[in-house]
Protein backbone atom coordinates (compact mmCIF):
# COMPACT_ATOMS: atom_id res chain seq x y z
CA UNK A 1 0.00 0.00 0.00
CA UNK A 2 1.28 3.43 -0.98
CA UNK A 3 1.61 6.02 1.61
CA UNK A 4 -0.43 9.12 0.90
CA UNK A 5 2.95 11.09 -0.22
CA UNK A 6 4.18 8.62 -2.08
CA UNK A 7 0.99 8.68 -3.87
CA UNK A 8 1.50 12.85 -3.93
CA UNK A 9 4.88 12.59 -5.20
CA UNK A 10 3.46 9.63 -7.96
CA UNK A 11 0.67 12.19 -8.88
CA UNK A 12 2.96 15.40 -8.70
CA UNK A 13 5.95 13.60 -11.95
CA UNK A 14 2.40 12.30 -13.62
CA UNK A 15 0.65 15.50 -14.18
CA UNK A 16 3.47 16.41 -16.56
CA UNK A 17 2.64 13.25 -18.67
CA UNK A 18 -0.93 13.59 -18.69
CA UNK A 19 -0.74 17.53 -19.54
CA UNK A 20 1.22 16.47 -22.56
CA UNK A 21 -1.01 13.63 -23.81
CA UNK A 22 -3.05 15.05 -27.09
CA UNK A 23 -7.21 14.53 -26.96
CA UNK A 24 -6.84 11.08 -28.63
CA UNK A 25 -5.03 9.39 -26.16
CA UNK A 26 -6.93 11.02 -23.37
CA UNK A 27 -10.41 9.81 -25.39
CA UNK A 28 -8.70 6.07 -26.00
CA UNK A 29 -7.93 6.13 -21.94
CA UNK A 30 -11.32 7.06 -21.38
CA UNK A 31 -12.84 4.63 -23.60
CA UNK A 32 -10.74 2.01 -22.66
CA UNK A 33 -11.79 2.26 -18.71
CA UNK A 34 -15.57 2.66 -20.14
CA UNK A 35 -14.81 -1.43 -21.58
CA UNK A 36 -12.79 -2.69 -18.94
CA UNK A 37 -15.72 -1.81 -16.51
CA UNK A 38 -18.25 -3.16 -18.26
CA UNK A 39 -16.24 -6.11 -18.53
CA UNK A 40 -15.29 -6.54 -14.85
CA UNK A 41 -18.86 -5.90 -13.96
CA UNK A 42 -19.35 -8.62 -12.32
CA UNK A 43 -16.41 -8.26 -9.88
CA UNK A 44 -17.38 -4.87 -9.00
CA UNK A 45 -20.54 -6.06 -7.72
CA UNK A 46 -19.14 -8.53 -5.69
CA UNK A 47 -16.73 -5.88 -4.12
CA UNK A 48 -19.76 -3.57 -3.48
CA UNK A 49 -21.82 -6.38 -2.24
CA UNK A 50 -18.76 -5.89 0.68
CA UNK A 51 -19.43 -2.65 1.38
CA UNK A 52 -23.41 -2.86 1.23
CA UNK A 53 -23.02 -5.67 3.80
CA UNK A 54 -20.71 -3.55 5.81
CA UNK A 55 -22.66 -0.99 5.38
CA UNK A 56 -25.93 -2.07 6.44
CA UNK A 57 -24.03 -4.05 9.63
CA UNK A 58 -22.86 -0.75 10.66
CA UNK A 59 -26.27 0.71 10.87
CA UNK A 60 -25.86 3.11 7.59
CA UNK A 61 -29.81 4.12 6.68
CA UNK A 62 -31.56 3.37 3.33
CA UNK A 63 -30.62 6.47 1.73
CA UNK A 64 -26.52 5.97 2.03
CA UNK A 65 -27.14 2.16 1.40
CA UNK A 66 -28.77 3.88 -1.79
CA UNK A 67 -26.00 5.80 -2.74
CA UNK A 68 -23.37 3.22 -2.22
CA UNK A 69 -25.03 0.68 -4.28
CA UNK A 70 -23.61 -0.20 -7.45
CA UNK A 71 -25.63 -2.67 -9.97
CA UNK A 72 -25.43 -3.96 -13.90
CA UNK A 73 -27.75 -0.85 -14.43
CA UNK A 74 -25.52 1.88 -13.03
CA UNK A 75 -22.17 0.52 -13.71
CA UNK A 76 -23.53 0.56 -17.55
CA UNK A 77 -24.77 4.52 -16.36
CA UNK A 78 -20.95 5.03 -15.15
CA UNK A 79 -19.36 3.78 -18.51
CA UNK A 80 -21.72 5.52 -20.81
CA UNK A 81 -20.65 8.83 -19.07
CA UNK A 82 -17.06 8.10 -19.37
CA UNK A 83 -18.14 7.63 -23.25
CA UNK A 84 -19.93 10.72 -22.95
CA UNK A 85 -16.54 12.44 -21.29
CA UNK A 86 -14.91 10.84 -24.45
CA UNK A 87 -17.37 12.57 -26.59
CA UNK A 88 -16.42 15.84 -25.16
CA UNK A 89 -14.94 19.14 -26.85
CA UNK A 90 -11.25 18.99 -25.05
CA UNK A 91 -10.93 22.25 -23.24
CA UNK A 92 -7.41 22.17 -23.05
CA UNK A 93 -5.74 24.38 -25.03
CA UNK A 94 -8.64 26.53 -26.18
CA UNK A 95 -7.63 30.21 -27.05
CA UNK A 96 -10.26 32.43 -24.98
CA UNK A 97 -9.11 35.05 -26.29
CA UNK A 98 -6.29 37.27 -28.32
CA UNK A 99 -5.36 40.91 -28.84
CA UNK A 100 -2.32 43.50 -29.78
CA UNK A 101 -1.71 45.58 -27.63
CA UNK A 102 -0.08 49.32 -28.77
CA UNK A 103 3.61 47.98 -28.19
CA UNK A 104 3.18 45.41 -30.78
CA UNK A 105 2.93 42.70 -28.08
CA UNK A 106 0.20 39.62 -28.98
CA UNK A 107 -1.65 38.99 -25.55
CA UNK A 108 -3.94 36.20 -25.10
CA UNK A 109 -5.64 33.93 -22.59
CA UNK A 110 -5.99 30.03 -23.16
CA UNK A 111 -7.02 27.15 -20.73
CA UNK A 112 -4.88 24.83 -19.22
CA UNK A 113 -4.84 22.01 -16.97
CA UNK A 114 -4.59 22.10 -12.94
CA UNK A 115 -2.01 20.03 -12.78
CA UNK A 116 -2.99 17.22 -9.45
CA UNK A 117 -6.52 17.76 -8.24
CA UNK A 118 -7.57 15.88 -4.93
CA UNK A 119 -11.34 14.52 -4.17
CA UNK A 120 -12.41 13.64 -0.80
CA UNK A 121 -15.86 12.01 -1.07
CA UNK A 122 -18.53 9.90 0.89
CA UNK A 123 -20.46 6.49 0.31
CA UNK A 124 -20.37 7.25 -3.78
CA UNK A 125 -18.29 4.44 -5.62
CA UNK A 126 -19.74 6.17 -8.80
CA UNK A 127 -17.51 9.33 -7.72
CA UNK A 128 -14.51 7.09 -8.08
CA UNK A 129 -15.24 7.01 -12.05
CA UNK A 130 -16.50 10.20 -12.71
CA UNK A 131 -13.44 12.50 -11.01
CA UNK A 132 -11.19 10.18 -12.69
CA UNK A 133 -11.71 10.74 -16.34
CA UNK A 134 -12.75 14.28 -15.61
CA UNK A 135 -9.86 14.81 -14.70
CA UNK A 136 -7.62 12.66 -16.82
CA UNK A 137 -9.97 14.33 -20.22
CA UNK A 138 -9.01 17.73 -18.09
CA UNK A 139 -5.80 17.04 -19.02
CA UNK A 140 -4.54 16.29 -15.03
CA UNK A 141 -3.86 13.80 -12.23
CA UNK A 142 -6.16 13.34 -9.67
CA UNK A 143 -6.07 12.17 -5.89
CA UNK A 144 -9.13 10.50 -4.80
CA UNK A 145 -9.55 9.81 -1.49
CA UNK A 146 -12.88 8.03 -0.37
CA UNK A 147 -14.92 7.16 2.46
CA UNK A 148 -14.24 3.52 4.21
CA UNK A 149 -18.10 2.84 3.23
CA UNK A 150 -17.16 2.48 -0.40
CA UNK A 151 -13.98 1.12 -0.05
CA UNK A 152 -14.01 -2.50 -1.71
CA UNK A 153 -15.58 -0.52 -4.38
CA UNK A 154 -13.48 2.17 -4.96
CA UNK A 155 -10.29 0.20 -4.31
CA UNK A 156 -11.76 -2.34 -7.47
CA UNK A 157 -12.83 0.83 -9.86
CA UNK A 158 -9.33 2.30 -9.00
CA UNK A 159 -7.68 -0.74 -9.73
CA UNK A 160 -9.32 -1.32 -13.60
CA UNK A 161 -8.97 2.06 -14.33
CA UNK A 162 -5.03 1.83 -13.73
CA UNK A 163 -5.19 -1.35 -15.32
CA UNK A 164 -7.02 0.34 -18.55
CA UNK A 165 -4.72 2.72 -18.65
CA UNK A 166 -1.25 0.91 -18.66
CA UNK A 167 -2.88 -1.45 -20.93
CA UNK A 168 -2.98 1.42 -23.51
CA UNK A 169 0.52 2.90 -22.76
CA UNK A 170 -0.71 5.59 -20.60
CA UNK A 171 -0.33 7.10 -17.48
CA UNK A 172 -2.02 4.65 -14.97
CA UNK A 173 -0.41 7.46 -11.76
CA UNK A 174 -3.04 9.57 -13.30
CA UNK A 175 -5.65 8.28 -11.41
CA UNK A 176 -4.72 7.65 -7.81
CA UNK A 177 -6.88 6.59 -4.42
CA UNK A 178 -5.84 6.89 -0.98
CA UNK A 179 -6.32 3.23 0.78
CA UNK A 180 -5.98 4.71 4.16
CA UNK A 181 -9.58 5.72 4.60
CA UNK A 182 -8.33 7.51 8.32
CA UNK A 183 -9.09 10.87 9.39
CA UNK A 184 -6.00 11.54 9.86
CA UNK A 185 -5.00 11.40 6.03
CA UNK A 186 -7.82 13.14 5.17
CA UNK A 187 -6.27 15.97 7.08
CA UNK A 188 -3.28 15.31 5.73
CA UNK A 189 -4.37 15.96 2.28
CA UNK A 190 -5.95 19.06 3.25
CA UNK A 191 -2.34 20.71 3.71
CA UNK A 192 -0.72 19.12 0.74
CA UNK A 193 0.72 22.29 -0.48
CA UNK A 194 2.52 22.05 -3.06
CA UNK A 195 1.27 18.46 -4.63
CA UNK A 196 -2.69 19.41 -4.91
CA UNK A 197 -3.44 22.27 -7.24
CA UNK A 198 -6.81 22.55 -5.80
CA UNK A 199 -8.86 19.73 -3.50
CA UNK A 200 -12.86 19.75 -4.10
CA UNK A 201 -14.88 17.68 -0.77
CA UNK A 202 -18.33 15.94 -2.41
CA UNK A 203 -20.31 14.69 0.62
CA UNK A 204 -22.64 15.94 3.25
CA UNK A 205 -22.51 19.41 5.42
CA UNK A 206 -20.33 17.83 7.75
CA UNK A 207 -17.60 17.01 5.20
CA UNK A 208 -17.62 19.66 3.00
CA UNK A 209 -17.41 22.07 6.25
CA UNK A 210 -14.44 20.36 7.88
CA UNK A 211 -12.49 20.64 4.01
CA UNK A 212 -13.50 24.18 4.44
CA UNK A 213 -12.19 25.41 7.61
CA UNK A 214 -9.29 22.80 8.02
CA UNK A 215 -7.82 23.44 4.36
CA UNK A 216 -4.40 24.87 3.19
CA UNK A 217 -4.78 24.26 -0.25
CA UNK A 218 -7.14 25.54 -2.78
CA UNK A 219 -10.39 24.04 -2.09
CA UNK A 220 -13.80 24.20 -4.67
CA UNK A 221 -16.38 23.89 -2.48
CA UNK A 222 -19.24 21.67 -3.40
CA UNK A 223 -23.04 22.00 -1.23
CA UNK A 224 -25.26 20.39 0.25
CA UNK A 225 -28.70 20.76 -1.09
CA UNK A 226 -31.85 21.72 0.79
CA UNK A 227 -33.51 22.63 -2.33
CA UNK A 228 -37.24 24.43 -2.46
CA UNK A 229 -40.29 23.98 -4.70
CA UNK A 230 -42.36 26.58 -4.75
CA UNK A 231 -45.91 26.64 -6.06
CA UNK A 232 -46.90 30.27 -7.07
CA UNK A 233 -50.89 31.28 -7.34
CA UNK A 234 -50.99 30.77 -10.98
CA UNK A 235 -49.54 27.30 -11.06
CA UNK A 236 -51.11 24.70 -12.99
CA UNK A 237 -50.99 22.69 -9.85
CA UNK A 238 -51.57 19.12 -10.96
CA UNK A 239 -48.11 19.92 -13.02
CA UNK A 240 -46.76 21.21 -9.48
CA UNK A 241 -47.57 17.87 -7.92
CA UNK A 242 -45.81 16.15 -10.58
CA UNK A 243 -42.64 18.39 -9.87
CA UNK A 244 -42.90 18.05 -6.42
CA UNK A 245 -42.85 13.65 -6.20
CA UNK A 246 -40.45 13.85 -8.59
CA UNK A 247 -38.11 16.30 -6.82
CA UNK A 248 -38.48 14.78 -3.63
CA UNK A 249 -39.17 10.94 -4.53
CA UNK A 250 -37.68 9.69 -7.37
CA UNK A 251 -34.25 9.72 -5.57
CA UNK A 252 -34.59 11.02 -2.33
CA UNK A 253 -30.62 10.50 -1.07
CA UNK A 254 -29.46 12.93 -3.71
CA UNK A 255 -28.49 16.82 -3.18
CA UNK A 256 -31.27 17.65 -5.94
CA UNK A 257 -33.73 16.63 -4.44
CA UNK A 258 -36.30 18.52 -3.00
CA UNK A 259 -36.23 19.15 0.79
CA UNK A 260 -38.92 21.56 1.13
CA UNK A 261 -42.39 22.88 -0.50
CA UNK A 262 -43.26 26.14 -0.04
CA UNK A 263 -47.06 27.07 -1.56
CA UNK A 264 -48.90 30.07 -2.08
CA UNK A 265 -51.89 30.91 0.11
CA UNK A 266 -54.58 31.41 -2.95
CA UNK A 267 -53.87 27.84 -3.89
CA UNK A 268 -53.02 25.61 -0.49
CA UNK A 269 -56.26 24.93 0.23
CA UNK A 270 -55.95 23.01 -2.65
CA UNK A 271 -52.66 21.94 -3.57
CA UNK A 272 -51.64 20.33 0.11
CA UNK A 273 -54.31 17.55 0.00
CA UNK A 274 -52.84 16.82 -3.64
CA UNK A 275 -49.21 17.49 -2.72
CA UNK A 276 -49.48 15.17 0.67
CA UNK A 277 -51.53 12.42 -1.78
CA UNK A 278 -48.83 12.53 -4.30
CA UNK A 279 -46.37 11.75 -1.31
CA UNK A 280 -48.21 9.42 0.43
CA UNK A 281 -47.21 5.72 -1.52
CA UNK A 282 -43.37 6.76 -0.25
CA UNK A 283 -44.45 7.45 3.24
CA UNK A 284 -42.93 11.00 2.88
CA UNK A 285 -43.10 12.65 6.67
CA UNK A 286 -44.27 16.22 6.11
CA UNK A 287 -42.78 19.07 8.66
CA UNK A 288 -45.39 22.05 8.15
CA UNK A 289 -46.15 25.00 9.76
CA UNK A 290 -49.60 26.03 11.36
CA UNK A 291 -51.55 26.50 8.34
CA UNK A 292 -50.17 23.25 6.50
CA UNK A 293 -50.89 21.53 9.92
CA UNK A 294 -54.67 23.37 9.71
CA UNK A 295 -55.04 22.16 5.85
CA UNK A 296 -53.58 18.37 6.21
CA UNK A 297 -54.91 17.91 9.92
CA UNK A 298 -52.69 16.02 12.68
CA UNK A 299 -50.11 13.95 11.24
CA UNK A 300 -48.40 16.43 9.82
CA UNK A 301 -45.56 17.50 12.79
CA UNK A 302 -44.58 20.96 13.34
CA UNK A 303 -41.90 22.77 11.41
CA UNK A 304 -38.72 24.53 13.25
CA UNK A 305 -36.27 26.57 11.87
CA UNK A 306 -34.13 24.33 11.53
CA UNK A 307 -36.18 22.14 9.64
CA UNK A 308 -36.72 24.13 7.01
CA UNK A 309 -32.97 24.44 6.88
CA UNK A 310 -32.13 20.59 7.14
CA UNK A 311 -31.07 18.29 4.18
CA UNK A 312 -32.95 15.11 4.86
CA UNK A 313 -31.84 13.04 2.69
CA UNK A 314 -34.65 11.13 3.06
CA UNK A 315 -38.16 10.81 2.62
CA UNK A 316 -38.98 14.30 4.87
CA UNK A 317 -39.82 17.18 3.41
CA UNK A 318 -40.91 21.06 5.06
CA UNK A 319 -44.12 22.91 4.41
CA UNK A 320 -44.96 26.34 4.72
CA UNK A 321 -47.85 28.27 3.44
CA UNK A 322 -46.50 31.70 2.16
CA UNK A 323 -48.56 35.13 1.39
CA UNK A 324 -46.46 36.76 -1.48
CA UNK A 325 -43.90 35.73 -4.09
CA UNK A 326 -41.87 38.38 -2.07
CA UNK A 327 -42.24 36.06 1.40
CA UNK A 328 -40.98 32.76 -0.86
CA UNK A 329 -37.98 34.59 -1.98
CA UNK A 330 -37.39 35.82 1.12
CA UNK A 331 -37.56 32.25 2.88
CA UNK A 332 -35.38 30.46 0.35
CA UNK A 333 -32.64 32.84 0.34
CA UNK A 334 -32.70 32.48 4.12
CA UNK A 335 -32.56 28.86 4.27
CA UNK A 336 -31.45 27.72 0.93
CA UNK A 337 -27.89 26.21 0.48
CA UNK A 338 -27.00 28.00 -2.93
CA UNK A 339 -28.39 24.92 -4.93
CA UNK A 340 -30.96 24.45 -6.83
CA UNK A 341 -34.47 26.28 -6.41
CA UNK A 342 -37.73 25.76 -8.53
CA UNK A 343 -40.75 27.59 -8.88
CA UNK A 344 -44.23 26.38 -10.69
CA UNK A 345 -46.45 29.28 -12.18
CA UNK A 346 -47.87 30.27 -15.42
CA UNK A 347 -46.89 33.77 -14.74
CA UNK A 348 -43.93 34.97 -16.64
CA UNK A 349 -42.85 37.94 -14.46
CA UNK A 350 -43.20 36.01 -11.51
CA UNK A 351 -40.91 33.63 -12.78
CA UNK A 352 -38.45 35.80 -14.30
CA UNK A 353 -38.32 37.53 -10.90
CA UNK A 354 -37.64 34.26 -9.02
CA UNK A 355 -34.82 33.29 -11.92
CA UNK A 356 -33.41 36.65 -10.85
CA UNK A 357 -33.80 36.91 -7.06
CA UNK A 358 -33.26 33.92 -5.84
CA UNK A 359 -29.56 33.06 -5.12
CA UNK A 360 -28.46 29.48 -6.03
CA UNK A 361 -26.72 28.03 -8.60
CA UNK A 362 -29.63 26.25 -10.64
CA UNK A 363 -33.21 27.89 -10.63
CA UNK A 364 -35.88 26.41 -12.45
CA UNK A 365 -39.34 27.67 -14.17
CA UNK A 366 -41.55 24.59 -14.18
CA UNK A 367 -39.36 21.69 -14.14
CA UNK A 368 -37.70 19.67 -11.42
CA UNK A 369 -34.70 20.32 -9.17
CA UNK A 370 -33.10 16.92 -9.85
CA UNK A 371 -31.96 18.02 -13.34
CA UNK A 372 -29.31 19.59 -11.30
CA UNK A 373 -26.20 16.84 -13.02
CA UNK A 374 -23.65 17.32 -15.51
CA UNK A 375 -25.08 14.30 -17.21
CA UNK A 376 -28.49 15.95 -17.63
CA UNK A 377 -26.88 19.37 -18.41
CA UNK A 378 -24.78 17.59 -20.95
CA UNK A 379 -21.47 17.69 -19.87
CA UNK A 380 -20.78 13.63 -19.05
CA UNK A 381 -19.97 12.75 -15.68
CA UNK A 382 -20.06 15.86 -13.28
CA UNK A 383 -16.87 16.07 -10.70
CA UNK A 384 -19.97 18.07 -8.26
CA UNK A 385 -22.18 20.80 -7.89
CA UNK A 386 -20.24 23.75 -6.58
CA UNK A 387 -22.31 26.39 -4.57
CA UNK A 388 -19.87 28.79 -4.37
CA UNK A 389 -19.12 31.92 -6.27
CA UNK A 390 -15.44 31.82 -7.27
CA UNK A 391 -13.98 29.84 -10.68
CA UNK A 392 -16.69 27.45 -10.77
CA UNK A 393 -20.50 27.20 -9.84
CA UNK A 394 -23.44 24.84 -10.25
CA UNK A 395 -22.48 21.50 -12.00
CA UNK A 396 -18.96 21.03 -12.66
CA UNK A 397 -17.46 19.30 -15.81
CA UNK A 398 -14.40 19.27 -18.06
CA UNK A 399 -14.30 23.24 -18.36
CA UNK A 400 -14.60 23.99 -14.39
CA UNK A 401 -11.15 21.65 -13.74
CA UNK A 402 -9.19 23.67 -16.11
CA UNK A 403 -7.43 26.96 -15.35
CA UNK A 404 -6.05 29.53 -17.24
CA UNK A 405 -2.64 30.85 -18.19
CA UNK A 406 -1.98 34.00 -20.51
CA UNK A 407 0.59 33.77 -23.57
CA UNK A 408 2.44 36.52 -24.81
CA UNK A 409 3.86 36.80 -28.71
CA UNK A 410 6.82 40.32 -28.66
CA UNK A 411 9.35 40.49 -31.46
CA UNK A 412 11.83 42.19 -29.33
CA UNK A 413 9.54 44.39 -27.00
CA UNK A 414 11.60 45.55 -23.62
CA UNK A 415 9.96 48.33 -21.31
Amino acid sequence: MRTLMQIAEDARRSKYAVAKLGTNDKNRGILAIADTLMAHADEIIAANRIDIENGRAAGLNDGLIDRLMLDEKRIAGIAEGCRQVAALPDPVGEVLWMHKRPNGLNIGQKRVPMGVIGIIYEARPNVTVDAAVLCFKAGSACILRGGKEAFQSSMCLTRLMRAALAAEGLPENAINLVEDTSRDTATQMMKLNGYLDVLIPRGGAGLIRSVVMNATVPVIETGTGNCHVYVDATADLEMAKNILVNAKCQRPSVCNAAESLLVHKDVAEKFLPMAAEGLAPDHVAIHGCPRTMDILGDSIAPATDEDYGREYLGYEISCKVVDSLDEAIEHINRFNTGHSECIVTRDYDASQRFLEEVDAAAVYVNASTRFTDGFEFGFGAEIGISTQKLHARGPMGLTALTTTKYIIYGNGQVR
